[in-house]
């Protein structure tokens, strides 16, 4: 077997690359209607169509990868998100971008499997600290990814940013097939397709009424249909997954309080990452004669986001190290005060480049601490053949947090503006609402996390691992 460091290396590899096409069509958002020759509603679904296939594919990968080799599902992943890039490069229209935009978003199912990968193959001592790495990734890879999107945006033609894409999804699939090895462990049964579909059809209705209400109307037909629709959906199908031998996920293990609970923080933790991502860059970018912004262009603004990536990766060692000491739910408390602690930051200070850089740092601690915890209590609470599946709902309840954010955010700064040249751009009003968002939603992740059982669940023995 090749070197357990090796494996963890081109683990994080893989997470980085999948967290890194969140980030890489920001530089060139506001410019996609002219650049596909398309309105600005059909040119939000390539944001969309990203979002939509993350969520959806995460958890199916998850199980897929229990049933039949978490590596081949990586490597089937990779596969779709070189596919993507390849797809996006070549495109001139609205439509194909769509296409290679949520073949891209596929790849974020190898986050939840690398983790679920290192439980399988790596020594006990070392899981929690590797597993801190992977989970910092998800943070790391977009704020590190956004000034190199940012700096090939301006200097060269857009298209790169996908040929660029597809050349370090190409290099990490290779890495994979080399270094990783086959995961032996293997859960029963046969593949609920109909679950799959019931899960998708209910998450794909409601994450199209969180991140097109904006654009929709809230209170639209439309919107209304997707999201009561999807929750029906989803309803029906949890109804269905409960009377199966063999279902895509087990509901009465995602019902234990250590997992439940802490798929809820991730949620609350979700939304205040992303209410930070949304609302810090739009202050670092307005004109200074907004009476809010800062006036830096896109690659200075990325430039004082990305610290809190690095952030993420220093603190990863030592998350695992506290893990094992002290166990994982103080992580998440931990984690949860520091995103509290930024957002009362920011609601006092908030008018110099230093004031958002200091905030995003304290997000970067939260989000460090917080990411490495959850997957390691969700690991403690579940049986070790369902731990693809299991860590993938929880990526998919973060995924929620962040999209919920997104819509919710950028509701409240379009709704919040000043006239400034004759065009509306958002209010400092608007700011302090999305601050206060944030902090609430950090101060919910630690209320939550504070009720999470600290013991391993009593019905699972401690597993074994590779020695």
């Amino acid at each position: 077997m090749p070197k357990q460091g090796a494996i963890v290396a081109v683990l994080a590899a893989a997470g980085l690359a999948a967290s890194f096409m969140f980030t890489l069509v920001v530089p060139i958002q506001a410019q996609l209607p002219e650049l596909l020759h398309a309105s600005r509603d059909d040119t939000a679904w390539v944001i969309t169509a990203t979002l939509v296939a993350a969520a959806v594919v995460t958890p199916i990968a998850g199980r897929l990868g229990d049933m039949y080799g978490k590596r081949r599902v990586v490597l089937i992943l990779l596969l779709l998100m070189v596919a993507g890039s390849v797809i996006a490069a070549l495109s001139t229209g609205i439509v194909s971008m769509i296409v290679g935009r949520a073949l891209q978003g596929a790849v974020s199912g190898v986050i939840p499997l690398g983790i679920s990968i290192l439980r399988d193959v790596l020594h006990a001592k070392r899981v929690d600290a590797a597993v801190a790495l992977i989970s910092a990734t998800l943070g790391v890879g977009g704020a590190i990814g956004l000034p190199i999107s940012a700096v090939v945006t301006e200097y060269l033609n857009w298209h790169m940013l996908f040929w660029i894409s597809g050349a370090l999804g190409a290099i990490v699939f290779v890495l994979v097939l080399w270094i990783v090895p086959v995961s032996v462990l293997r859960s029963g049964g046969r593949f609920d397709f109909a679950g799959a579909a019931g899960l998708s059809i209910g998450l794909i209705g409601i994450l199209l009424a969180v991140s097109r209400g904006n654009e929709w109307g809230w209170a639209s037909p439309a919107t209304l249909a997707c999201g009561l629709g999807g929750v029906l959906v989803l309803l029906v199908w949890g109804w269905y997954e409960l009377r199966l031998d063999s279902p895509l996920l087990d509901l009465r293990v995602a019902a234990r309080p250590a997992v439940l609970l802490t798929n809820l923080a991730s949620l609350a933790m979700g939304f205040a990452l992303f209410a930070s991502n949304v609302s810090y860059p739009q202050i670092l970018e307005l004109p200074v004669a907004s009476g809010v912004g800062l006036g830096l262009s896109l690659v200075a603004a990325s430039l004082i986001v990305m610290p809190s990536g690095l952030v993420m990766m220093v603190l990863s060692p030592f998350s695992g190290r506290l893990a094992q000491s002290v166990g994982p739910k103080l992580l998440l408390v931990l984690g949860s005060i520091a995103l509290v602690l930024a957002y009362g930051f920011t609601l006092v200070f908030s008018t110099e480049v230093w004031h958002i850089l200091v905030a995003n740092l304290l997000v970067g601690v939260g989000i460090g601490f917080g990411y490495a915890a959850m997957p390691m209590l969700i690991m403690r609470s579940v049986p070790q053949s369902e731990t693809g599946a299991s860590n993938g709902i929880n990526a998919l309840f973060r995924s929620l947090g962040t999209s919920t954010a997104s819509a919710v955010v950028g509701a409240v700064l379009a709704g919040f503006t000043v006239q400034v040249g004759g065009v509306a751009m958002p209010s400092a009003q608007g700011f302090q609402l999305a601050f206060v968002l944030g902090l609430i939603a950090a101060i919910v992740a630690l209320v939550i996390t504070l009720f999470i059982p600290s013991r391993r669940d009593p019905h699972e023995p401690r597993p074994s691992l590779p020695e």
